[in-house]
């Protein structure tokens, strides 16, 4: 029998209450800051000296802990935090005054202009910039005068302003503002914040002084300050990204704060001569998360790729994570990371990475490029092999059928050098590549070829051999033997078929093999030196493996002539 699990406890009361009035608040944000509006307003009429005013500010700061875009409603606040939100209740109690409630209304100015500016949706920007318009007419005509040098404000005005800002409150009441999700968070832009703080502070100082120097009433210092900070902030707008397609401001503060703590170009060419100096991808990381924790600002970094771990330096609370489809990076800083700073490290993580991956895509290479020189070099021999195999095999059938001087002649002068080729066939399999550039005499190399195929009805001719010409053996072999032993298979099958090898001496070495018998088919002449082919005695790679050796030995091989009667291959030097 299975134990049961034990019930869930069910909410408390207040934790019911809090929940539906978080809930509430959440899906009726417009009214909890008309509300909080409301009391501001009349906590100003009543003045700082009033108690009713300070009961009325606590009231307000309740329902500003209702729409405040800091903490969300379902959170538990700590015992600081709990302990700030007292002083400030403290403080509204005991110390209020206007340069407070100044100051206060320029905090709620910023933080309201923060999300005017963060706002996709039209209805919710609209409401929040009536929320920011309704803070600066009640920071200007209500406020500020109250804490001015002279008090110039006229009675008309501030009464205008008593009953004429709640107009504004009204009309927010009646906005088709959309509700905001719960599960979306509250987030302001604080760089707009700040920026909106700093300039109604320069505003409010700006007025003081003009009222102060030039003895102007509030009015004109306030319009000449508000004027002359719009000039300023056009001018910068003007300056940051300008219309006549020259780089603004905007440019070289973008390329400031992207490589503030970061030389991107010193790591990049870090990485690129690391990438340079080690092949092997395991120590390439390695050396490279070693050279990253060498920067002043990184503690340490720990690594995991492929199964394999690494770490250096030491682990701090501040780390960011960087997971690639190849790597996966955990850089520890020093210091508190901003969020610039953690788009560096990840970016550090990210170009680690992908040199990480390139260095895996090499060694892949090399491994794939490894296997086909494998293949194509046991091909190549394998050909080599099955032409010795043939010559043996018409050495034999010649031997059965006649036991004269001559033939005893010919099986001296061809065992030893089948018996050579084949000694120099398994040096290849064990050395593969040492014998690919070996160079023999041409002549020598040609009377070897004549010798070979002396039994066989071949027809050899040879123009213009020059005594100091040499050539590449293993090409020349391979490749004659190739079509040689093709035109003795036709032959096989026509025994009318005439062959003959010519050698010139023109322009370098030129082999030709000619044979007369039926044309190449035009479906595989197309393809028979560019890729394998069917063959029915043969695998059908040879003349595919003989080109390809000859493109890297400096030579091509090409079927130069094509028809009933006239079949020609030809191997000669590579013309640019």
């Amino acid at each position: 029998m299975q134990a049961s699990s034990p019930p869930l406890s069910a909410p408390s009361a207040p934790s019911r209450l809090a929940n539906s009035v978080w809930s509430l608040s959440r899906r009726h944000w417009r009214f909890v800051v008309i509300m909080m509006l409301i009391l501001l307003h009349f906590a100003v009429l009543r003045g700082t000296a009033d108690e009713w005013a300070r009961a009325l500010l606590l009231a307000h700061l309740g329902m500003l802990l209702l729409w405040q875009p800091f903490l969300s409603g379902e959170h538990q606040i700590s015992a600081a935090q709990g302990l700030v939100i007292g002083l400030v209740a403290v403080a509204v109690m005991l110390w209020v005054s206007w340069w407070l409630l100044a100051f206060w209304v320029v905090v709620l100015a910023g933080l309201v202009g923060g999300k005017v500016f963060l706002h996709q949706a039209h209805w919710q920007r609209r409401c929040y910039l009536v929320v920011l318009v309704y803070l600066l007419a009640l920071l200007a005509i209500l406020i500020l005068p109250e804490i001015s040098p002279r008090r110039e404000i006229s009675s008309e005005v501030r009464g205008a302003a008593q009953y004429g800002l709640p107009v504004l409150l009204f009309a927010l009441a009646l906005m088709p503002a959309e509700p905001e999700s719960p599960d979306a968070p509250q987030v302001i832009d604080f760089f707009y914040s700040v920026f909106v703080m700093l300039v109604l502070g320069v505003v409010i100082l700006g007025s003081f002084t003009f009222m102060t120097l030039s003895r102007v009433p509030y009015l004109e210092a306030l319009t000449k300050t508000v004027f002359l900070i719009a000039g300023t902030v056009f001018v910068l707008g003007l300056a940051w990204n300008p219309r006549t397609g020259y780089a603004g401001l905007n440019v070289f503060v973008s390329r400031y704060l992207f490589s503030i703590g970061l030389p991107v170009e010193k790591w990049l060419y870090f990485l690129a001569e690391l990438s340079k100096t080690e092949s092997r991808p395991e120590r390439f990381l390695g050396e490279g998360v070693a050279g990253l924790a060498r920067m002043s600002w990184i503690a340490g970094a720990a690594w995991d790729a492929g199964g394999q771990h690494g770490e250096t330096g030491a682990r701090t609370e501040h780390a960011v994570l960087y997971e690639g489809p190849e790597l996966a990076l955990t850089i520890y800083s020093r210091y508190r990371t901003s969020p610039a700073l953690q788009w560096h490290m990840h970016l550090l993580g990210q170009l680690l990475g992908e040199f990480y991956a390139a260095k895996l895509r090499e060694q892949k290479l090399g491994q794939a490029s490894y296997l086909q020189a494998v293949h194509e070099t046991g091909a190549r021999l394998t050909h080599d092999v099955k032409n010795l195999l043939q010559s043996l095999n018409a050495l034999c059938s010649v031997a059965g059928q006649d036991d004269s001087p001559g033939l005893q002649a010919l099986m001296r002068r061809q065992l030893p050098a089948i018996t050579q080729r084949l000694s120099a066939t398994l040096d290849k399999l064990q050395r593969p590549g040492d014998g690919e550039a070996q160079q023999v005499p041409l002549r020598d190399w040609w009377d070897a070829l004549t010798r070979q195929y002396q039994a066989q009805d071949v027809e050899f001719s040879a123009a213009g051999l020059e005594p100091d010409m040499r050539v590449p053996k293993a090409l020349f072999d391979s490749v004659a033997d190739n079509l040689l032993q093709n035109a003795l298979a036709k032959r096989a099958a026509g025994p009318a078929v005439r062959i003959c090898a010519s050698l010139q001496c023109g322009n370098g070495p030129e082999l030709r093999v000619h044979d007369s018998g039926r044309a190449v088919p035009a479906d595989i002449a197309g393809s028979l030196l560019l890729a394998p082919v069917s063959s029915r005695v043969g695998l059908g790679i040879g003349l595919y493996q003989a080109a390809r050796h000859a493109e890297k030995s400096g030579y091509s091989l090409t079927l130069a002539e094509n028809r009933d009667g006239a079949v020609c291959f030809a191997l000669a030097p590579a013309r640019a």
